[in-house]
């Protein structure tokens, strides 16, 4: 009687398909998670943009610079205390802040602000930072 089941060798190249597999599509969905934490980035700095826009033509001048520019500094409430429209969420990726008279390139300009987005510390966007000002310029 034929025996019924799997030989050695077509387990073994059953695994090395399998591990192949696995080697294109493991770096695919890190890469994918990556976009999708910058995209937080991306909306909350527009978000940020267009409150401050708005609070220029209510006020005519940019808020003051608000919270501290780097990496895990919660500078929500700073921020929402001042531009009460600003909802990030919760679970953040990236730091927030607000710098005065400064455009993207750190150049010096009158009347103008720098919105800032800093990858947090242990997240997958960590060492990540994206700027916008009020010329609408931005790095990303």
């Amino acid at each position: 009687m034929k025996g019924k089941g799997f030989s050695l060798i077509e387990l073994i190249i059953v695994i090395t398909i399998i591990g192949i597999l696995a080697a294109i599509a493991i770096p695919a969905y890190v890469g994918q998670q990556k976009r999708a934490a910058r995209t937080e980035a991306y909306t909350n700095l527009e978000t940020l943009r267009l409150l401050e826009e708005q609070f220029f033509a209510e006020s005519a001048t940019y808020t003051a610079s608000l919270g501290a520019c780097a990496a895990d500094n919660d500078n929500i409430a700073l921020i929402q205390a001042v531009l009460p429209g600003f909802r990030p969420g919760t679970g953040m990726n990236f730091s927030y802040c607000i710098e005065q008279n400064i455009d993207l390139n750190g150049n010096a300009q009158t009347p103008c602000f720098r919105a800032s987005a800093f990858g947090n510390t242990g997240t997958r966007v960590e060492g990540d930072t994206f700027r916008i000002d009020c010329n609408n310029n931005r790095n990303f």
